[in-house]
This record gives C-alpha cells, sequence and structure tokens, in this order.
C-alpha cells in the first residue's frame, strides 16, 4: 500500500504553530476552570461587555453613515488630509486617547464647563457611556473608511446613469447606495463588536466600578488581585468562545453588492444642494472636532509637562519602543510567509490559521501562557517576552491581510516563471518578493509597531514594579492623579508611536524606490 508525506512548508508549519499558541492557550485556561457555573458577578460583566461592545459597535456604524457619505461626494480643501488622518486612531496608544477624552470631557474640562455654564448637570465620563464614547472614538474613522470604500466601489457609471434618468436624491439612496449599506453594515458591526470586546485598556480605564466591568478586566483582577486561577479561567474560556463566535460570524456576513463591473473611471458626480449640503458639512465638522480635539488636548496639556518628566519614563519609553520593534518583525515576517504561502496553495487552512488570533484576546492568551510557565518560572522574568509574541501574534491577521491580494498578484504575475527558470527561494524572496511588497511590507510593520508601542494588555498582567512600559506607566501616573505628568508621558508615548509608524512606512518606501 502507497502513502504519501505532506511537504511541510514553512507557511504551513508557522500555521501550525499560530494555532498550536492560540487553541493551546484557550484549551489551557479551559482546563484550569474549577467549574463552568457563572458567579452573579460573572455575568454581570458578561452581559456589561456584550452591552458595551453592542452599543459601541451600532453608535460607530451608524454615525459613520453621513460622515463617510459626506467626504464621498463633497469635494474640499483638505479633504485627502482628512481621509489619511482617519487612520490616525490605529496608531493612537488607547491610554493616550483616553488621557485625550478625559480632557475634554472630563470634570474641569470644555463639556463640562459649557453645561455648568448653561446651569446644566456635569456628565461623568466613567462608566457605561464613557467606555461607549471612547470605542466610537476609536472605531467610528474605521467604520467610515470601509463605509468610504463601499461607496467606492459602486461604478460611477451607475451614479451618471440616475442623475440623466432625472432620479432624486432619495431614489438613488434607494436603489443604489442602500444596497451598499445592506451588504457592508453587518461585517462592519460584526468586526467593530469584536474590537470592543477586548477593549482592556478602556474599561481599565473607564470602567468606573464593578458594575461597569467587562470580562477582560474581570479576568485582570482575578490573576493580578484574588489571584483565583479557577476564575480567570473560566472567563478567559467563555471570552474565548465568544470572539470566536463573532468572528465566524463576520467571515459570513459581508456580502456581494450585485453592482457589476464599471470603468473604473474617476468621474465627478454632482452632489446635492440645499440642506443636504449643509447636512454634509455639519456632519464632515462635527466628526473632524471630535476625532482631533482629544489628541490637541493631550499636546497642550502635555508640553508644558516635558521641563518636569517623572523619574522612571525613559526606562519605560525604552523598554516599549524594544518591544515595539521586535513585535513588527516578528509580525512582518510571520504575515509574509503566511501570505506568500497562502498565494502558493489552494488550501485555505493557511488563511484561517493566519486569521484565528482574531478570535482571541491579549488576556485569554497571556492568561494561557501565564497558566503554562508559572509552574516553572516566575512570569514577571518573561513579561517582555511573552508581551512579545502576544503583541505579534494579535497584529498577524492585520498585516496578512495587507499582504495576501499583493501576494497572491505577485504570484499570477511571476510564479510561473520563476518555477520554470527553477529559481531559490532566496533568490525569488530578494529580487522578485521584497521589492514588489515593500510598500505594504514596510506600513504594515509601521501599523504593527505602533499597535505594540500603545499595548496595555499583556504588560499589566504580567509586569513587575520595575518591568512598566511606557503606556503602563502613564496609567500608573494617572492612578496617582498626576495628570499633567501623565499627559506630557502621553505626548512622548504618541510621538514615539508615530515615529516608529513613520520609519517603517518610510523605510518601505525607500526599498521599493530603490
Amino acid at each position: 500500500m502507497a502513502s504519501s508525506a505532506v511537504k511541510v512548508t514553512p507557511a504551513l508549519g508557522l500555521s501550525i504553530a499560530i494555532a498550536a499558541l492560540v487553541l493551546g492557550s484557550a484549551a489551557m485556561v479551559a482546563a484550569r476552570a474549577d467549574s463552568f457555573a457563572l458567579a452573579p458577578a460573572d455575568l454581570q460583566a458578561l452581559r456589561f461587555t456584550l452591552l458595551q461592545a453592542s452599543l459601541s459597535a451600532a453608535v460607530s456604524s451608524l454615525l459613520a453613515i453621513p460622515v463617510a457619505r459626506a467626504l464621498f461626494r463633497r469635494r474640499f480643501p483638505l479633504r485627502g488630509a482628512l481621509i489619511s488622518l482617519l487612520a490616525a486612531p490605529f496608531v493612537l496608544p488607547v491610554v493616550v486617547a483616553v488621557m485625550g477624552l478625559l480632557t475634554v470631557f472630563g470634570r474641569g474640562g470644555p463639556i463640562n464647563t459649557g453645561l455648568a455654564w448653561f446651569g446644566l448637570p456635569e456628565v461623568s465620563i466613567f462608566g457605561l457611556h464613557g467606555i461607549v464614547l471612547a470605542n466610537v472614538f476609536f472605531n467610528l474613522p474605521l467604520a467610515t473608511r470601509m463605509l468610504l470604500h463601499g461607496w467606492q466601489a459602486i461604478p460611477a457609471e451607475r451614479f451618471r446613469l440616475a442623475q440623466s434618468l432625472g432620479l432624486p436624491p432619495s431614489a438613488q439612496f434607494r436603489h443604489l447606495e442602500a444596497p451598499m449599506l445592506r451588504a457592508r453594515l453587518p461585517g462592519i458591526f460584526a468586526v467593530i463588536l469584536l474590537i470592543c470586546l477586548a477593549s482592556f485598556a478602556i474599561a481599565l480605564m473607564l470602567g468606573g466600578g464593578p458594575k461597569a466591568s467587562t470580562l477582560e478586566l474581570a479576568i485582570y483582577q482575578s490573576l493580578r488581585f484574588e489571584f483565583d486561577l479557577g476564575r480567570a479561567a473560566l472567563l478567559a474560556a467563555v471570552q474565548f468562545a465568544l470572539c470566536a463566535a463573532i468572528t465566524l460570524a463576520a467571515a459570513r456576513l459581508t456580502l456581494p453588492q450585485g453592482f457589476g463591473a464599471g470603468l473604473s473611471r474617476h468621474l465627478q458626480i454632482s452632489a446635492p444642494n440645499g440642506w443636504r449640503r449643509a447636512l454634509d458639512i455639519i456632519a464632515v465638522i462635527v466628526a473632524a472636532v471630535f476625532l482631533f480635539a482629544p489628541l490637541l488636548a493631550v499636546v497642550i496639556k502635555g508640553l508644558p509637562g516635558l521641563t518636569t518628566l517623572p523619574n522612571g519614563l525613559w526606562p519605560a519609553a525604552l523598554r516599549s519602543v524594544s518591544v515595539a520593534i521586535v513585535s513588527a518583525v516578528l509580525a512582518t515576517s510571520a504575515a509574509l510567509i503566511l501570505a506568500n504561502g497562502a498565494a502558493h496553495s489552494k488550501s485555505r487552512m493557511i488563511e484561517l490559521a493566519a486569521m484565528l488570533p482574531l478570535a482571541a484576546s491579549s488576556l485569554v492568551l497571556g492568561t494561557g501562557l501565564f497558566l503554562l510557565v508559572r509552574p516553572f518560572i516566575a512570569p514577571e522574568n518573561l513579561a517582555l517576552a511573552i508581551t512579545i509574541l502576544v503583541n505579534a501574534t494579535l497584529t498577524l491577521p492585520y498585516l496578512f491581510r495587507l499582504l495576501l491580494p499583493e501576494a497572491r498578484q505577485l504570484q499570477a504575475d511571476y510564479g510561473r516563471l520563476t518555477e520554470s527558470l527553477g529559481l531559490p527561494r532566496r533568490t525569488i524572496l530578494r529580487f522578485v518578493t521584497l521589492p514588489r511588497l515593500a510598500r505594504p511590507l514596510g506600513y504594515g510593520a509601521g501599523l504593527a509597531a505602533a499597535l505594540s508601542m500603545g499595548d496595555l494588555g499583556v504588560i499589566a498582567l504580567f509586569a513587575g514594579d520595575g518591568g512598566a512600559t511606557l503606556p503602563l506607566f502613564v496609567q500608573h501616573l494617572i492612578g496617582a492623579y498626576r495628570l499633567q505628568q501623565a499627559a506630557a508621558a502621553a505626548l512622548i508615548l504618541v510621538a514615539l508611536s508615530f515615529v516608529l509608524f513613520w520609519a517603517f512606512d518610510r523605510l518601505g518606501s525607500h526599498y521599493a524606490d530603490a
């Protein structure tokens, strides 16, 4: 009887390793659970997690509709710059964004000052509404960009035909824009819901009490303060199952729009005037102020504190930069290997393995690794190494999705030629793959570095007193009510994040142009 051996390629081996890490962590935490009966406090955390994530996803998705529509059909100065700056929340550290929101919406901020001037009660940013506000701040730009791509995917000839037929704007919306929204909004909602389910840092800083505790915050408290491994494992297992279900749903909810192909021409479409023009202007202005006012507030509040920086800031910054660079290199290398492997393979196993980390949060992976290493070595001794591993794993799906279309196009253009010439894999990588994927590689590495730079997940679980990264250092300053010093440290964190993002992105562009 003949037998055939399966060739283990680098991409297949890496896929197995990623699946083992994610599923092994989930299995580790599930095995340590004492029971699978949730206590009343756990059920409250589960309900609040679903409530805040659902509200955040719904508000972000609905508010993005008028903003994306206005950006699509209006032309105004700095429009391109505004669309580009919508990517800023992706590289903005969570702790910095929360600092800015506290400055604008907190006690003594301009919002509450204005309410007091009109004799109205002040608004507290802590609790459910504060968490939803912060989640919308991060995810409104994401939903806007995704919907803007949806509007741009409608062939311009369809709008021209509608206008030539004399259809009013309401009929154009009903026949062209509404089908696009029905196709895209469910998937956008599911993606943002998944992101909000794992918003640990936001819940940590804005939770405001037991009634506003999320699953991730409950896991952190069980490990960090109560050292209840059974409860932490149970909650982590519930978190993983919830995220896995949302991930599978998100993969099925994005539907084709069904408009057919256009001529790919950029045609200027006449936009309606009158009250619709006024609403578009208001939508763009309100969105711009909401997104950029907190960052401007951090800059204004942090500048005076730069002269009196707290002790321990620069060692924490050095740890953050080191973690970010190593995480970015690991994530980018892994994404390149998996994207090339998926482009060459007809099986979807590599693609599924690359997207599997979306089903896990940083605390689920961290809890599993905590339980794994604790019998052999003190977890705080491996804080930075585990943080690097988890950050690289969690940013991998975004980089993989960024590289996969380019890798498939590369395979279609040069695959047969390189195979017929019998070129070694290293030669193909050097002279074919890297020059043509340099731009998305540089952008992806910058994105991974910035996201890792601002991470406040695993490091909060593992770090000892002397191993804090810069986001954790800022969070400690806020907890000690040293707000001016926290703003100065947050300003440095923002600067370092953008410098890392720019440096990697520029390196990729330079290599592509060389």
